[in-house]
């Protein structure tokens, strides 16, 4: 998720200085980017980083804090329940993520944003936007979806993983 951070900025870092309206006026094309990105896309994959590494950074942080190792995890029933819900959320909170990048940024950027500056001026009504370099951000958020599932398959198999363990060492006591 950090190599994609970095190359997300190489991908969308000045964005909103290419973006250009017809006309073109500085005004406008404030107004109309910021109608086409309500949140920029840095912005919203930095706040899901942090949110999804919240629940198992807490969890390894009491571990840590009570000297917990892994072994204690599988023998103690409260501490394998706390990691699994800690796992859970993290799915949960890439779920969440996902479907937020879904409706805000969509799966395909298109060459043309038909903006609506109706309430900038009365001269105005829909204007044609250019986004620059649609067809890299289309392939961008392709990889970005794909590592959030791949994340969510991740933390599925954390889970089986931890049960599977749990019940090995249920078997071997």
């Amino acid at each position: 998720m950090f190599f994609l951070g970095v190359l997300g900025f190489a991908v969308y870092g000045n964005e909103a200085l290419h973006f250009s309206c017809d006309p073109d006026r500085r005004e406008l094309n404030l107004y109309c980017y910021n109608q086409f990105r309500p949140i920029t896309p840095q912005v919203f994959w930095a706040l899901q980083l942090v949110t999804v590494l919240v629940p198992g950074a807490v969890f390894h942080l009491y571990a840590a804090c009570k000297n917990i190792d892994q072994e204690e995890i599988l023998e103690r029933p409260i501490y394998t329940v706390f990691y699994i819900i800690s796992v859970l959320l993290r799915i949960i909170l890439e779920v969440i993520a996902f479907w937020l990048q879904s409706h805000l940024f969509g799966f395909q950027v298109h060459p043309l944003y038909m903006c609506d500056a109706s309430a900038l001026e009365k001269t105005f009504n829909v204007t044609k936007c250019m986004v620059p370099e649609h067809f890299e951000k289309t392939i961008f958020l392709s990889a970005m979806y794909t590592f959030t599932v791949i994340t969510i398959l991740l933390c599925v198999a954390e889970i089986f993983e931890i049960l599977c363990r749990r019940l090995g060492y249920l078997n071997n006591q």
